[in-house]
């Protein structure tokens, strides 16, 4: 079965309710089994003119795991807590 990989590129606006979303969404991947490959390190824009900012890059066994983590109750506190502390733009990726 082929992981699944959760990639998201966030805006920080709100830097200090920002961190209660970190606090809570490190459990949520704690409590789901998520291996963090990335989050928030230096990016560096190779070609073209895309600059995602801040990038978390998030491995599951599988991309049902990663959508049963998005949809958990303790990533649902997570995103409750991050409104309006970023812009987030979140995908799902299958991977090989």
């Amino acid at each position: 079965m082929p992981c699944g990989y959760i990639i998201a590129s966030v805006e920080v606006t709100d830097p200090d309710a920002y961190d209660v979303y970190k606090k809570l969404s490190t459990e949520a991947m704690r409590v789901h089994g998520a291996e963090v490959l990335a989050r928030g390190g230096k990016v560096e824009t190779l070609e073209g003119g895309w600059n995602p900012g801040r990038t978390v890059i998030l491995k599951f066994p599988s991309v049902e795991a990663a959508r049963t983590y998005w949809d958990s109750p303790e990533y649902r506190a997570a995103r409750a807590a991050r409104e309006g502390a970023c812009t987030m733009r979140m995908v799902v990726v299958e991977g090989v």
